[in-house]
C-alpha cells in the first residue's frame, strides 16, 4: 500500500468516527475536527512504520 494512502485512510476513519461521536454529543464541528487530526496522526504513524519495515527488509537482502 502506498504511504500516502495510510494518511488518507486514517483521516477518513477519523472523520467517520468523529461524525458519529459528534452527532451523539451534539457537537459535530469539534468531534469531526478532532477525528481528522487523530486519524491523520494515526495514518502518518502507520506510514512511518511501513517505511521502517520496508527499510529493514531491504537491509537484510
Amino acid at each position: 500500500m502506498n504511504n500516502d494512502n495510510y494518511l488518507v485512510l486514517g483521516a477518513a476513519f477519523g472523520v467517520a468516527i468523529g461524525a458519529v461521536i459528534g452527532v451523539l454529543t451534539g457537537n459535530s464541528a469539534l468531534w469531526i475536527s478532532l477525528g481528522i487530526a487523530l486519524g491523520a496522526g494515526i495514518g502518518l504513524s502507520m506510514s512511518k512504520n511501513q517505511d521502517k519495515e520496508s527499510d529493514d527488509e531491504n537491509q537484510e537482502l
